[in-house]
C-alpha cells in the first residue's frame, strides 16, 4: 500500500470533530478506496480545554494554525475555522506558501479570496478543493468540474441557505410571521452569530458566486451579486403567492446573458409543484443546466456534521487518490474577469398592494403599469371588510427596472396605501 496521507485539521467546531470521526470510524474502508491509509497528524483550534465528544489524544496539537499548516508531516492542510479573513487566510496562505494542498469549507474566504488562493497554489502544482464550502452533503461542486464538464453551463439555480428555507416553509406551515420564526430559529441554532449572514442572503451569496465561477468560466465575483435577503417576506405575501400556485423561496440564480454575467441571490415565487417549490425545512436544492444534459436536479442535507464532514472527506479521498482539478473547474489563469450584468433578464413578476375601496382604483394602478411598458397577466382581488382591498398581480414578463419605477409611482396615484411589495418568479 502507499504511503499515507497526512491531513492537519484546523477548526474542531461541528465539520471539524465530524471530519475527525469520519476518519477514525472508516479507516480501512477508506484505505481500500483510496489505495492508502489516511491519517491525521495533527490538528489545532481555539479552546484545547472543550469537550468536544472525540478522542484526540494521538494527535499533535498546535496552537498556531499556521504552525499547524506548515509542519512538516502534513501533506494535505484542512481548513475548517471560518472568516473570510484572519487566522483562516494566513493560515491557508501559509500552507500553500509550504507546498501543501488545501481542502476547505470556507465559502466566505473563496468568495473574497478564491481566485488569488487557486493562482498561487496551481502555481506551485497544488490544489485547493471546497466541495463543503457549497450546499453541505450535495456534491455540487464536483457535479459542475467533472461529471457536466462537457457542458457549456446555461443556468445554475437553488436554495442554498437552509436556514432561510426553514423559516419561509414554518411560516407558511405554522402561520407563523417573519419575526417569531426568526426567534425560533435563533433559539433552536439555526442561524450564524451574525443573522444577517443568513437571512440577508450573504452566506448563500457566497456560494452562488463560487458556483458562477464554475459553470462559466470567470474569477469569483461576489461584489456583483445581487443581494436581497427575506426580512420583507410577510406571513400575507406567503398566503397570497400560494393562492396563486406560487411558494416563496430565497432563491440564488447565475446565467451568463448579453448583458453579461448575472447573479442574484433575491426572494423568488417559484411554482408549488416544481421540485423547487416542494422543498421543505433546512434542506438544500441545486439546480444545473447544461446545453446537452439539460436540467440536473441535486438535493440534500445543505448543513451538519455528518453532510459537511461527508463533504469535506470527499476532496480528501479525491487527493489521495491523485485527482488533480483545477480549483475552479480551469486553471486559475484562463478565467475571465466577469462582466456584470447592469440588467437583469426579464421576467414575470408578483405584486401585491392595499388598493383603497374607490371606483376607478384599479383603473388608476392598470393606467401606471402600461405607461411602464408592464402587461397583466392575471390578477386577483380579496374580500374586505374595511375602507382598503389586497388586490394581486402576476404580470407578463418584464424587468425590474420597470417594476421599481412603477412602484414608486403607484402611491401617487392617491389610492395604493403603503408600498407595494413586488417578487420576481423564477421559471424553474
Amino acid at each position: 500500500m502507499s504511503q499515507p496521507l497526512r491531513l492537519g485539521i484546523a477548526g474542531l467546531g461541528t465539520v471539524g470533530i465530524g471530519t475527525v470521526k469520519i476518519i477514525q470510524k472508516h479507516a480501512e474502508l477508506l484505505a481500500r478506496r483510496t489505495g492508502r491509509p489516511i491519517l491525521i497528524s495533527a490538528v489545532s483550534a481555539r479552546d484545547r480545554m472543550k469537550n468536544r465528544d472525540a478522542d484526540l489524544s494521538s494527535y499533535v496539537w498546535e496552537e498556531d494554525p499556521v504552525r499547524l499548516a506548515t509542519r512538516k508531516d502534513v501533506d494535505v492542510f484542512v481548513e475548517l475555522m471560518g472568516g473570510a479573513d484572519g487566522a483562516a487566510f494566513d493560515a491557508t496562505r501559509a500552507a500553500i506558501a509550504a507546498g501543501k494542498d488545501v481542502v476547505t469549507a470556507n465559502k466566505a474566504m473563496l468568495a473574497h479570496h478564491g481566485h488569488t488562493l487557486a493562482a498561487q497554489a496551481e502555481a506551485r502544482g497544488h490544489v485547493i478543493r471546497f466541495e463543503a464550502a457549497v450546499a453541505g452533503g450535495i456534491p455540487v461542486v464536483k457535479a459542475l468540474t467533472e461529471g457536466l464538464a462537457g457542458n457549456a453551463i446555461t443556468r445554475v439555480m437553488g436554495v442554498m441557505n437552509g436556514t432561510c428555507n426553514y423559516i419561509l416553509t414554518r411560516m407558511e406551515s405554522a402561520g407563523l410571521a417573519y419575526a417569531e420564526v426568526f426567534e425560533e430559529a435563533r433559539q433552536l441554532g439555526y442561524l450564524e452569530a451574525d443573522p444577517n449572514l443568513d437571512v440577508g442572503g450573504i452566506d448563500a451569496g457566497h456560494k452562488l458566486s463560487l458556483l458562477a465561477a464554475i459553470a462559466f468560466g470567470t474569477r469569483v465575483a461576489f461584489d456583483a451579486v445581487e443581494l436581497e435577503g427575506i426580512g420583507r417576506i410577510s406571513i400575507d405575501d406567503i398566503r397570497r403567492a400560494a393562492d396563486m400556485g406560487f411558494r416563496i423561496k430565497l432563491l440564488g440564480v447565475a446565467q451568463m446573458t448579453g448583458r453579461g454575467l448575472e447573479q442574484r441571490m433575491s426572494p423568488c415565487l417559484v411554482p408549488a409543484e416544481s421540485p423547487l417549490g416542494q422543498l421543505h425545512g433546512g434542506t438544500n436544492m441545486v439546480v444545473l443546466e447544461g446545453d446537452s444534459v439539460g436540467q440536473i436536479v441535486l438535493r440534500g442535507a445543505g448543513a451538519g456534521a455528518g453532510p459537511t464532514a461527508s463533504a469535506v472527506m470527499s476532496d480528501v479521498i479525491e487527493i489521495a487518490r491523485g485527482c488533480r482539478i483545477s480549483t475552479f473547474g480551469q486553471p486559475a489563469d484562463t478565467l475571465a474577469e466577469p462582466v456584470a450584468a447592469k440588467a437583469m433578464a426579464p421576467a414575470p413578476f408578483y405584486l401585491r398592494m392595499e388598493l383603497t375601496d374607490k371606483p376607478g382604483a384599479l383603473a388608476k394602478v392598470a393606467t401606471i403599469l402600461g405607461e411602464e411598458g408592464i402587461s397583466i397577466d392575471r390578477m386577483r382581488q380579496y374580500g374586505h371588510a374595511d375602507a382598503s382591498a389586497p388586490v394581486l398581480i402576476v404580470t407578463h414578463k418584464t424587468t425590474r427596472e420597470a417594476i421599481d419605477h412603477a412602484a414608486r409611482r403607484l402611491p401617487g396615484t392617491g389610492v395604493v396605501l403603503g408600498e407595494p411589495v413586488a417578487i420576481r418568479i423564477e421559471s424553474v
